[in-house]
Formats: structure tokens, C-alpha cells, sequence
């Protein structure tokens, strides 16, 4: 709800927003987490699943790429290998 807030606030102004939800994506996150039996789990699941961080950018320049009159209120992503 806070990005369509902003998208109808901004929209006047010729500025467009989206949302781009990825699944796991190669970063540093599993290195942050804390709790052991947690981030040993985390770790195995992105070494598993996680895709490269250019499969973000090109997600990002889709969006930014589209038509002026053309507003992607949303992307959502996953590798293909991950299950949820």
C-alpha cells in the first residue's frame, strides 16, 4: 500500500514506481544473520537456489526501460530452481 500511495502522489509529477520482490539473489544477507541453526539454513538455501545479482539490475532496467505512458507497478521473481 505505500508504493501505490506514492505512485498516485507522484504521478502528477511524470514519476513512475515499482516494486521488484526477487527470491534469493547472490548478496552478502546470509552472512548477515546471527543465529546459527538460522543462518547455516539461509546459507544452504542460497548456495542452493541464489541467481546472480545482474538478474536484479536487468529486472530493474526493464522497468526503467518501459515507454513513458507505461507505469510497472510490480515485479515479482524467483530463480527457477526455488521452490518457494
Amino acid at each position: 500500500m505505500l508504493s501505490e500511495g506514492l505512485r498516485q502522489e507522484v504521478k502528477p509529477h511524470n514519476i513512475r514506481t515499482t516494486i521488484i520482490s526477487p527470491g534469493a539473489v547472490q548478496s552478502e544477507l546470509p552472512q548477515s544473520v546471527t543465529e546459527a541453526d538460522v543462518a547455516a539454513g539461509i546459507a544452504d538455501f542460497y548456495e542452493k537456489f541464489a541467481i546472480p545479482a545482474d538478474s536484479f539490475a536487468r529486472m530493474v532496467a526493464f522497468a526503467i526501460q518501459q515507454p513513458e505512458d507505461v507505469d510497472v507497478n510490480e515485479i515479482l521473481f524467483r530463480p527457477t530452481a526455488q521452490e518457494l
